[in-house]
């Protein structure tokens, strides 16, 4: 089961990164920034799977375990995630999806996932 979760979440994180960029290359900001989040929040479910055998089942979770127990990988979301509610009642900019998009990429490198 373990193994099966990890390649979903693989197949997921690429997914959302792959559409990320391309909704970034068409300056649709906050359509990328939702996607980064996802592709971060499943690289997140991704390191968390690998060091402590289970998914989260939701963003509280997520949080808490990384919180109490990854502090690096928590400063890295928990700086994202405002930026992820806000996509819902504002219009995001370049900059902001790059942030994201950076992220991500610091989560693949840790990882050693290739994008």
């Amino acid at each position: 089961m373990g193994e099966e979760i990890k390649e979903i979440l693989l197949i997921n994180v690429k997914e959302y990164f792959k559409n990320a960029l391309a909704s970034e290359k068409k300056e649709e900001y906050n359509t990328s920034v939702t996607l980064f989040f996802k592709a971060l929040s499943s690289l997140c479910d991704l390191y968390i799977l690998e060091k402590e055998g289970i998914v989260p089942s939701n963003h509280a979770e997520r949080f808490r375990i990384l919180e109490t127990k990854h502090k690096d990988i928590y400063r890295i979301i928990d700086k994202d995630f405002p930026f992820y509610q806000d996509s819902y009642k504002a219009r995001l900019n370049k900059e902001t999806s790059n942030m994201l998009n950076n992220d991500a990429r610091k989560l693949f490198e840790i990882l050693n996932i290739d994008m």
